[in-house]
């Protein structure tokens, strides 16, 4: 039986890579962003396959997130993928923080992957337990932030990182496994293109892990290769 998969944020980078990387596993991929209509990508590959389904979504929108979850009632989910994230301002330093800004990277980095695995819990659940991914950053980190700075977009990691421990104490004993994932340095809009690797190799990494992963995986935090990441 065709495994299904919904990912967030499925448009560019490390979203489109992971759609991609699914559809060629054999997996339906019900890909979400916020305009299908101006993804040039995903309605290519959508010509090439009837295993991708496009779905208009904002993240923000909780309503819409539970709509969503309502057309969906009758699709077992055997992964979430909540990827869609905001970076924010950059280079504003201490003293300039936009604190609009800060409440909006929250609402999609935080608060919206919590909605989506409330709202999606029942087909996570309604056959083989399903998995949670979210993507994470290892900036979350507290070990790792000897630099400062990053107030937002540390914060709202550290934070998602904390709503996927949660979720794994309370999901767990039901069969569902949640994890935070380091996606690596990606050569992405948001990475720059600085970064260490190219989207398609975070992306199979990833596939890899999930693949593999056991129940005393849940709660973890782990970059694209499986290295454990301290909190």
């Amino acid at each position: 039986m065709k495994k299904n998969v919904l990912i967030t944020g499925a448009n560019r980078g490390v979203g489109l890579a992971l759609v991609n990387a699914y559809l060629d596993a054999g997996w339906h991929v019900f890909a979400c962003c916020r305009k299908p209509d101006q993804a040039k990508e995903l309605q290519q590959r959508q010509n090439e396959t009837e295993t991708l389904t496009l779905l208009t979504l904002d993240v923000t929108d909780h309503q819409a997130i539970s709509s969503l979850s309502q057309q969906m009632a009758d699709i077992p989910l055997d992964l979430l993928i909540n990827n869609a994230g905001y970076y924010g301002p950059k280079g504003y330093g201490f003293g300039n923080t936009d604190a609009d800004e800060w409440r909006k990277v929250f609402e999609i980095n935080t608060i919206a992957p919590l909605k989506l695995a409330e709202a999606f819990y029942p087909q996570l659940k309604s056959e083989n337990p399903g998995i949670i991914a979210c993507i994470s950053s290892k900036v979350g980190s507290m070990t790792e932030n000897t630099s400062g700075g990053g107030y937002i977009y540390r914060s709202s990691k550290a934070a998602l990182n904390s709503v996927v421990k949660s979720l794994s104490n309370d999901l767990l004993p039901e069969g569902i496994i949640s994890v935070a994932f380091h996606p690596g340095w990606v050569q992405t809009e948001m990475g720059g293109p600085n970064a260490l690797i190219n989207t398609e190799t975070s992306a199979k990494g990833m596939m890899q892990l999930i693949n593999n992963l056991s129940k005393t995986d849940s709660g973890t935090f782990l970059d694209y290769q499986g290295k454990a990441i301290a909190w």
